[in-house]
């Protein structure tokens, strides 16, 4: 189901899609393992999905990436958000564990991922040989 929700259809010939196919999905379980509610999974996923595409489509350093989700995730844990009982809202807990999951899938292997997407790579060549 996730190879058809995010389009890929050169996942048995691309290495760049593999990896995305396998970074959504293990974050998709781990937030399911949280009991995050329906709302919080989709606000998880498109956390994991704006980290991702500063790095691949805004070509952002980590130190950038990291100012940006500190952006994206100041709000969490303020009482006026507790008050309205906004579904959105991920408890500091919640907050630091999934600050905790974007350092371990995405910001330790930070170099890899820049690879992936910016690196430069031969086309192989294929011949009767």
């Amino acid at each position: 189901k996730m190879e058809e929700f995010l389009h890929l259809t050169q996942l048995k010939t691309s290495l760049k899609e593999a990896v995305l196919l396998d970074y959504y999905t293990a974050g998709f379980w781990w937030a399911k393992e949280m009991n995050f509610s329906l709302t919080q999974l989709s606000g998880f996923m498109d956390l994991l999905n704006f980290a991702l595409e500063n790095l691949s489509n805004k070509h952002m350093t980590l130190g950038e990436n990291l100012k940006e989700l500190e952006r994206a995730m100041s709000g969490i844990g303020k009482t006026d958000s507790e008050e309205r009982g906004d579904p959105n809202f991920f408890s500091i807990e919640q907050a630091k564990a999934i600050i905790d999951y974007l350092v371990i899938s995405l910001f330790k292997h930070y170099k890899a991922y820049e690879y992936l997407f910016h690196g430069r790579r031969e086309e192989p060549v294929i011949s009767n040989e």
